[in-house]
């Protein structure tokens, strides 16, 4: 159950709504985000959901069965739509392109990734600044430095960044310089991390782990929320099975699903879900067709060059045509 309630509630109508929730065996929590506040109900019994919902202070009241409460699409009759200002906007509707490389490597590469980004009309640059690697030995980032240079570059085009933090020492230094915060695959069940991102203002994207369900996207996507922050992407990223020809497998099937469950926006990163350049196009035209909100991926001036990920990283003319193609697709998809 969820109790969305009136933005000039009283202290006295409040106390009165948790009394009567515990009178109906009804363990409550209290959950205020950037928008409103909530109170998510467990239910130990039947009860009618009228008793509740009549009472002084209530705004709506919603029969929520599944444990992911707060992100269900089943309380909230609009999809959340993420607003990260200058008019880009995420789950409007359009279609959300991020592009740029996988690692941020030094100011030149920022260079050249803004003005291929800015020459395409694409207004989020994605770039790791704190790289989670396999193995010790490879790059792992430039850091908080390479951060503020990456968005000093950014913000100065009109452009936003999306960027992966690591751990919880890292949210708050990284906060004035990140439009979106991103959560890997790795950290998908970091909880400690995700309750900490649910009490900043600002946007948080979750990858699906490695080997994670659906289910376990969305509950991590719950700590999020229930910690204050509405303002969550959810990302499917493939992934880890049995085959081998491909980096992950990205289950596409994802997609729709994740849309029918839940009200959050859906982006698809076909760079990860596959690894293979040559596939990555195909791939990322299949995640608009599957309904995705928008599209992560890594470009790079010369692939062979990259620090990281350098075979899954598209050629700036692949990437030209790949923008066009996809928001061909949209426009298709839209008219279905």
């Amino acid at each position: 159950m969820i109790i969305q309630l009136k933005n000039d509630i009283s202290p006295e109508q409040r106390a009165g709504i948790m009394e009567k929730l515990a009178k109906l065996n009804i363990d409550a929590k209290s959950v205020k985000t950037q928008v409103r506040e909530y109170i998510v109900g467990i239910a130990k019994g039947d009860f009618d959901l009228r008793c509740v919902g009549s009472m002084e202070g209530i705004a709506d009241i919603h029969r929520v069965s599944e444990q992911y409460k707060m992100v269900s699409g089943k309380w909230k009759l609009n999809p959340t739509v993420i607003d990260l200002g200058d008019g880009v906007k995420i789950g409007d509707g359009g279609l959300a392109i991020m592009a740029g490389p996988c690692a941020i490597e030094n100011e030149a590469q920022i260079e050249s990734a803004v003005n291929h980004l800015l020459q395409n009309n694409i207004r989020i640059m994605r770039g790791g600044v704190f790289k989670p690697r396999s193995s010790p030995y490879s790059f792992r980032g430039l850091g908080i430095d390479g951060l503020k240079l990456f968005y000093k570059h950014c913000s100065a085009n009109g452009i936003k960044v999306i960027t992966e933090v690591m751990q919880v020492s890292q949210v708050e230094e990284m906060a004035d310089y990140v439009d979106i915060f991103q959560v890997g695959a790795r950290n998908s069940q970091n909880f400690n991390l995700l309750e900490v991102l649910g009490q900043v203002d600002k946007p948080v994207m979750i990858k699906r782990g490695i080997s994670g369900t659906i289910d376990e996207l969305l509950y991590s996507a719950e700590y999020v929320f229930s910690g204050g922050n509405e303002k969550i992407l959810l990302c499917e990223r493939g992934i880890r099975t049995f085959e081998r020809s491909t980096r992950n497998t990205l289950d596409l099937s994802a997609v729709p699903l994740l849309k029918e469950k839940s009200h959050l926006p859906v982006i698809v990163d076909p760079s990860h879900g596959v690894g293979i350049r040559k596939h990555v196009p195909p791939m990322a035209l299949a995640g608009v067709m599957s309904g995705a909100d928008g599209v992560i991926m890594e470009v790079h001036e010369t692939p062979e060059k990259a620090f990281s990920d350098g075979m899954q990283s598209l050629y700036y003319p692949q990437a030209e045509k790949l923008y066009g193609q996809l928001r061909q697709t949209k426009e298709l998809v839209s008219s279905f």
